[in-house]
């Protein structure tokens, strides 16, 4: 591995890596405030988005020339990086499509539920906000992601216990669409159906069978998404909650559309319907 310290310079044999300077956070926190994103887009999504959070960078050499950008501010912030080799990477991001790229850079901290509502255009304006409930595969959550900003959503909500993180795999599906879609998360103990009507949208639960169809008629203006988890679905609270249960009508060859395939139809739908 040939490794650069935070001035882009190789150290010669025998010398030590230099890293940035510290700065003064336990390694355990700085463990989980950090992430390791991997992916070209993702990457340079990230870099664009928020160089600032930027912490420290693996290459392969082929990548040098589109990185050339990302090293050029890794030399004038003082942030230390590597050329690896694939197996490097593979090692380090946990996954064979890294692309040749992986930051390690800080998280995007999560917004809270008012603050999420309070950026969104006011009522009667149209607007498209998905929840997950349960929901635990990460590649389904970048692949929402990923439909989410090339349709305009709003934003997601992980409920208040969801375990849900955006994990590197995440990122890489979302193919930089992690970025352009805000993520918030309610404190415990309040209402979110009701905070969501207040705000004037209705909150639709979307189901594999016996729902309404999502061409019946035009979709709300103001619109808030529920997905579950695959398999357990999502809680009967919040069904029960719902205003109207949405189904994607078909075949019936298979059971059920996977989210990040039902995202993306009702999403388009509401597009289609709100851009008409």
């Amino acid at each position: 591995m040939a490794e650069y310290d935070y001035k882009g310079r190789r150290p010669g044999r025998g010398e030590p890596f230099t890293a940035a300077p510290s700065r003064q956070v336990p390694p355990s926190q700085q463990r989980q405030q950090e992430v390791r994103l991997f992916g070209i887009n993702a990457c340079l999504a990230a870099f664009a988005s928020r160089p600032d959070d930027l912490r420290k960078v693996y290459l392969t050499e082929p990548r040098i020339s589109l990185m050339k950008a990302v090293l050029a501010w890794c030399v004038k912030q003082r942030i230390g990086y590597r050329l690896v080799g694939d197996a490097d990477l593979a090692k380090l991001t946990g996954s064979q499509h890294h692309e040749g790229v992986c930051f390690e850079t800080r998280r995007r901290p999560l917004l809270s539920l008012a603050d999420l509502l309070a950026d969104q255009p006011p009522a009667p304006a149209a607007s498209l906000l998905i929840v997950f409930d349960g929901v635990g595969n990460p590649h389904n959550f970048g692949a929402v992601l990923r439909s989410a900003a090339n349709f305009g959503a709003g934003g997601v909500i992980l409920t208040a216990d969801a375990g849900l993180s955006l994990s590197g795999a995440a990122y890489r599906v979302a193919e930089g669409g992690a970025e352009a879609v805000p993520l918030a998360k309610p404190q415990y103990g309040e209402n979110l159906v009701a905070m969501l009507r207040d705000a004037g949208y209705s909150v639709a639960a979307t189901v594999p069978t016996g729902g309404e169809s999502i061409y019946a008629k035009p979709l709300p203006q103001r619109l808030a998404l529920v997905f579950g988890a695959e398999g357990s679905g999502m809680s009967d609270t919040l069904i029960t909650a719902a205003d109207r249960r949405l189904t994607i009508p078909g075949t019936g060859n298979v059971e059920s559309l996977n989210i990040a395939a039902s995202a993306a139809v009702i999403l388009a739908e509401h597009w289609r319907v709100t851009h008409e």
